[in-house]
């Protein structure tokens, strides 16, 4: 398949999954299975270690150091033979390690969905609302929140661009499976703590995946095979 009909396949499967998340209670049967209602805590506490350090903090820091040291490789060693032959997926995942997370980010601002801690169903204040909808007029929002889709783990899904890095079908396969992984770690934790749904990670990993494919498009101007 190509990137441009990968691109549209996965816009399409993108749209698909925000409206049937929006229009199904599947979420909050998933996210239920976290939440101790006789306690009305989640089942893993947000400050609790190693798990903390694990899938939040360490991993933050180790994919900061991880998108610098290609920065190091693309401005310090670009005449190196190796960095020529991979250079154009070292750029792609770069880019991808930049500009996901700020995407997600930005949408996050303007989504202005809450994160399951905060819906009334847990013990929060705010109505559950679709991300097309504005809340009830007889809702006094708090403050704007920030929780939809999945920021903390787009770094980890950022790292599907390592799939235009390496030559070989067994090695694609595997660092997507890597990616994946990742990726699926944060977000689930964050699931655990009640910051984020299903379909918050779900839709990180599909716009992830799709900023990807448009930066390899551009990077390979369509000569990719």
């Amino acid at each position: 398949m190509s990137i441009t009909k990968q691109i549209v396949f996965t816009f399409l499967l993108l749209s698909f999954f925000i409206l049937f998340f929006g229009f199904s209670s599947i979420d909050m049967q998933v996210q239920d299975n976290f939440f101790d209602y006789s306690t009305h805590q989640w089942i893993v506490d947000r400050e609790l270690q190693p798990y903390k350090f694990i899938f939040y903090d360490g991993i933050k820091k180790i994919l900061i150091l991880f998108a610098f040291s290609f920065l190091v490789a693309l401005v310090f060693f670009r005449k190196n033979k190796q960095i020529k032959a991979y250079n154009k997926g070292i750029i792609i995942v770069l880019l991808s390690a930049i500009l996901i997370p700020f995407i997600v980010g930005g949408l996050k601002k303007y989504t202005n969905m809450p994160c399951p801690k905060n819906e009334t169903h847990y013990g929060g204040v705010y109505p559950s609302t679709k991300v097309w909808e504005s809340y009830p007029t007889r809702f006094n929002q708090p403050s704007s929140i920030r929780c939809y889709p999945a920021g903390h783990a787009s770094g980890g899904f950022a790292l599907l661009s390592l799939f235009f890095l390496f030559k070989t079908r067994k090695n694609k396969v595997m660092v997507l499976l890597l990616a994946l992984s990742i990726g699926w770690g944060m977000g689930i934790y964050k699931m655990l703590i009640g910051d984020h749904f299903f379909s918050h990670t779900l839709i990180t990993m599909l716009l992830a995946w799709l900023i990807v494919l448009l930066i390899a498009k551009f990077i390979y101007k369509e000569s990719y095979n």
